[in-house]
């Protein structure tokens, strides 16, 4: 009966991790994981379909802009400048109007009941204060439950509103024939460098590649060994002349390239359907992304190990990547914004590095000059969960 590395013979040697190892050995293992995945045809079609819905799951759904904030509007004054107060926050798309009352207490029931999430009260004295330099005061009642959308709500608000007032005061000056004499003490001017239009899915669409990488390669190579334990099969491995190097390395090659495909997959889908403007170069993307997948399926493979069984396996991989490489990588949550403890976590998270690498060179056009550190962090994760996984699996082996 044929052993599962018959034929790996051949002496065709390399240095890895101060072993000897056998290159035909190597290549005949790849040979035979990739005749593995390609009879897997389930598999196959969730590795590459699980990519392209997470980028449109996310890429469409997941939107950290807040506009169309609905509004409900008292206008006690009703005046011009009133109208055109409303006609300000409504043009600049942040705010629609989606009705008007002429009560306090149904622009409450409308809040509770989630129709709007500001409330709007105009006073009648608005126009005269305006008019006699006094403070035009409004009232906003916004809807907290969701304080992130609130916070920029009020900010939107706060902003538009202020425009106005200094707006309305410029035109009073220049009627007085006086505006050459009054200068306002501060004139910002604001350039907006790499996402001038602010679109979070520029934003998003970078980070969001680094993140199913990191899901996919780990998935992929999370049930290689375990697989082979529960089929039996890892019994005939281990009589046979291959080294635990050997091993790990021709069960990777097949799921590198697939990942590799994954990568190309979401790439051009970020190119091509999201429109993420690129501006960096596109080697330095790939070969960052490649020490990332070695690090990734390194983990994986460890993860594969160490399982007692596929189900665990899954969860473990699930549990060790997501999760960690969703919440502390800055993909969407401000890194900047954890406590401190947290933050010196993070950089253990390979995740975080990838997605300043990318960001950087979608948005920036950052050379490795810049990003030699995240570069250099990815490779060093690479190469110590490689020896991890491989020293684990010599030890399972012996």
């Amino acid at each position: 009966m044929r052993t599962p590395t018959d034929g790996l013979v051949w002496q065709t040697d390399a240095v890895v991790h101060g072993r000897v190892m056998n290159v035909k050995r190597t290549l005949a293992m790849a040979k035979k994981e990739a005749q593995q995945i390609i009879r897997d045809r389930r598999a196959l079609y969730l590795a590459l379909g699980i990519p392209a819905m997470l980028m449109v799951l996310f890429g469409y759904a997941l939107s950290l802009d807040v506009d169309n904030i609905p509004l409900g509007v008292w206008d006690q004054d009703n005046s011009q400048h009133s109208r055109e107060f409303l006609s300000r926050l409504t043009s600049s798309g942040y705010f629609r109007v989606v009705f008007r009352t002429e009560s306090y207490a149904d622009i409450v029931r409308a809040i509770d009941k989630n129709s709007i999430n500001i409330g709007l009260i105009i006073p009648y004295d608005f126009s005269r204060n305006l008019k006699h330099g006094r403070m035009a005061k409004i009232q906003a009642l916004v809807d907290g439950s969701d304080s992130t959308r609130a916070g920029i709500a009020m900010g939107y608000l706060e902003s538009i509103a202020a425009l106005f007032e200094d707006d309305f005061r410029r035109y009073a000056l220049t009627r007085q024939a006086v505006a050459d004499r009054i200068a306002p003490p501060v004139d910002p001017r604001i350039r907006l460098m790499y996402n001038p239009e602010l679109q979070s899915r520029n934003n998003i669409i970078p980070g969001l590649i680094a993140i199913i990488m990191m899901v996919i390669a780990a998935l992929l190579t999370s049930l290689t060994i375990v697989r082979e334990r529960e089929t039996g099969t890892l019994e005939q491995l281990i009589s046979t002349p291959i080294k635990s190097n050997e091993l790990i390395i021709g069960k990777l090659i097949p799921y590198f390239t697939l990942a590799y495909v994954d990568l190309v997959m979401v790439y051009l889908m970020g190119q091509y359907v999201f429109q993420v403007p690129f501006r960096g170069s596109l080697l330095l993307m790939f070969f960052a992304s490649s020490l990332f997948l070695v690090g990734a399926m390194s983990l994986g493979f460890f993860i594969s190990v160490i399982a007692r069984n596929q189900f665990f396996a899954t969860q473990l991989a699930l549990l060790g990547t997501f999760l960690p490489a969703f919440i502390l990588s800055g993909f969407v949550f401000p890194i900047g914004n954890m406590p401190k403890l947290l933050q010196a976590v993070t950089y253990l998270v390979p995740a975080r590095h990838l997605v300043i690498i990318l960001r950087s060179i979608y948005l920036k056009g950052a050379g490795v000059e810049i990003l030699a550190v995240p570069i250099a962090i990815l490779a060093l994760f690479g190469v110590l969960v490689a020896y991890a996984a491989t020293r684990r699996l010599g030890k399972r082996i012996a």
